[in-house]
């Protein structure tokens, strides 16, 4: 990161960053960031808790001027309103496969149309995955192997148009990084932040990768 010219990092999506309500008094994601940027760097939360994709590209209107770099989570809500899938009969496995391929094809359409608006905006992009539900939970398993349905849509549009991609389910790993099945908690958050931060600083040492999405 170039500390020497001040960016302005704008936050998108859902409750994953707009957290505050989940905190306890501590501090929320945009909050925890804004810590860990250098001086004269802001940050600003556009993130709405319980918006859906389509929601982001509402955000995307209200950019600050000033505005250098974007980052968006969303599509949680959005795979939320699919799970009534896991307790449908079906007759066979490639029936239920086939109803998840149905829904993925609706959450694909809605993430590429915010994708290619945010690719639009003409700044640095990234988006996060949906990261997984704590693993002390009943479901754990059947969730993070359904939610890899919608996390393919995340990473295909990311990397088909050279956009950065910040794996939250790499990210919060541990039961304490969630206030709930859903959002984050202080310890999560300040996990999220953390790494925006290390995404915006070639010159941290974290884990990297390339990812080549078209010729």
């Amino acid at each position: 990161m170039d500390t020497s010219t001040a960016g302005h990092i704008v936050l998108l999506g859902d409750s994953i960053f707009d957290n505050k309500a989940y905190v306890d008094g501590g501090p929320d994601v945009a909050q925890q960031l804004r810590d860990a940027l250098p001086p004269g760097w802001k940050a600003t939360l556009l993130a709405l808790d319980g918006d859906l994709i389509a929601g982001v590209n509402r955000q995307l209107g209200a950019l600050p001027d000033d505005a250098t770099h974007l980052v968006v989570s969303a599509g949680g809500n959005d795979a939320l309103g699919f799970a009534h899938l896991l307790e449908a009969p079906a007759r066979s496995v490639a029936e239920s496969v086939t109803m998840f391929a149905d829904a993925q094809d609706r959450f694909a359409a809605d993430y590429e149309l915010m994708a290619t608006a945010l690719s639009a905006a003409g700044l640095p992009a990234a988006v996060c995955t949906i990261y997984d539900t704590p693993s002390a939970g009943p479901f754990y398993r059947i969730i993070r192997t359904a939610l890899t349905v919608f996390n393919d849509c995340v990473t295909r549009a990311a990397f088909s148009r050279g956009l950065s991609v910040l794996d939250l389910r790499i990210i919060c790993t541990e039961d304490g990084d969630y206030a709930n099945a859903l959002e984050p908690s202080v310890q999560g958050g300040a996990k999220i932040a953390g790494a925006i931060a290390a995404l915006l600083d070639p010159g941290r040492q974290v884990p990297r990768s390339t990812v080549i999405g078209g010729s």
